[in-house]
């Protein structure tokens, strides 16, 4: 079965997609914001997972984890990153979208981020403020999210959002090609699809000197791998569960059940990926939560009917923005053009053991480790040290 038919069931399985009805129970049913759909050409959905819980709406208290228990959970420095430009690429409009991010950062005492002051860019796929494409609130959900976890990460990071008039892989690959044009360090990647006849084609516009760029490793747990994760000089970011615990660190931290892992069949493995059992190109390459229980607090207006406001979300869209920002604070995006300088310093992450993603016999393509695995890679953020 092929990824968009397995994308097609769990979405079926996981929703019937429709937001939680005015004057209904709250709906704590886990939505895929971006539900697969079957094509002729290369398109990509996106990965955002999300519920309005038992408290949500523009005025309820935000439910989910926030910036100070991610800076908490990963060692972060409150402040960091002035001078840094994180771009996020997403498909469709969200016209909320800087407003709703005011609303996020005033929520958890961040400074602002406008267009006025300069910190937050929103273009289209060919660097212009204007004409925008049209608006989807399912893509809104994603970029409401992508924002709101660089945000977390890097409250001091410039953010840049390039919306692609369509999610074709053409279309993408052009919003690509403008983030990395405009001196980002950092550039996430919050969606994907199959791998495809093609892709090398397309590859092109995911390879930039000198600046980082990132993709979420997708939501379906083991099978095989997704692109533009699954392209070398890509950062693959998987994902995990993260809880409070009473422990030395403050936190437990295991392998997401749905984090995407799993081989290429395309991509050749990397020079410095040497795991034993996979021949070709590995994913994922590092991590940081994912986990939609108990999720991250975001804020979306755009899309939502009565649930619109505060809501909850999970998948690897949260951890590959979280990941650029984390980029972002140590501002060396430039040295991370591919995975290898986070595999050399895997001594300064948190190895990641526990949980899995699937059935692979409790091999390490889909069980988290000691060491490399691939739901979670070489580990999640210990501060900043290994960026």
């Amino acid at each position: 079965m092929n990824r968009f038919r397995t994308a097609l069931l769990a979405g079926a399985l996981l929703t019937l997609g429709l937001p939680a009805i005015a004057g209904a129970a709250p709906d704590t049913t886990m939505h895929a914001a971006c539900p697969a759909t079957v094509s002729t050409t290369p398109t990509m959905h996106c990965f955002a997972l999300y519920r309005t819980g038992h408290s949500f709406g523009v005025n309820a208290t935000p439910d989910g984890y926030g910036p100070a228990d991610l800076r908490d959970a990963y060692k972060l420095p409150q402040t960091g990153g002035a001078g840094q430009t994180i771009a996020i690429v997403d498909a469709f409009d969200n016209p909320n979208a800087e407003a709703d991010l005011a609303k996020y950062r005033q929520q958890f005492g961040l400074s602002a981020c406008t267009t006025a002051n300069g910190c937050f860019k929103k273009v289209n796929q060919r660097g212009a403020a204007t004409p925008l494409p049209e608006g989807n609130p399912n893509w809104g959900v994603e970029i409401s999210l992508d924002l709101d976890m660089v945000s977390a990460a890097c409250p001091d990071c410039h953010i840049l959002l390039v919306e692609a008039d369509t999610p074709s892989s053409a279309n993408l690959g052009a919003a690509e090609d403008t983030a990395a044009a405009s001196g980002a360090s950092a550039i996430s990647n919050s969606y994907g699809s199959d791998e495809y006849n093609g892709m090398d084609v397309d590859a092109k516009h995911f390879q930039h000197a000198g600046v980082a760029i990132l993709a979420s490793s997708g939501d379906f747990g083991f099978q095989p791998a997704s692109f533009p994760a699954s392209l070398a000089n890509v950062i693959a970011v998987g994902g995990t569960t993260l809880t409070k615990a009473d422990n030395a660190r403050g936190w437990t931290e295991t392998a997401w059940s749905r984090a995407g892992s799993g081989c290429s069949a395309w991509i050749p493995k990397p020079a410095w990926q040497h795991d034993a059992n996979c021949g070709m190109r590995t994913v994922a390459d590092i991590s940081a939560v994912a986990d939609s229980d108990p999720g991250l607090a975001v804020y979306d207006t755009y899309g939502l009917g009565s649930s619109a406001g505060w809501i909850t979300v999970g998948g690897t869209s949260a951890s590959s923005p979280f990941i650029a920002g984390v980029i972002g604070l140590a501002g060396n995006g430039s040295q991370l053009t591919d995975a290898s300088s986070l595999y050399a310093h895997a001594d300064k992450l948190f190895d990641v053991v526990g949980g899995e993603n699937g059935w692979c016999g409790g091999d390490y393509l889909c069980t988290g480790q000691q060491g490399y695995d691939a739901p979670t890679g070489v580990g999640s953020p210990n501060g900043f040290g290994a960026f």
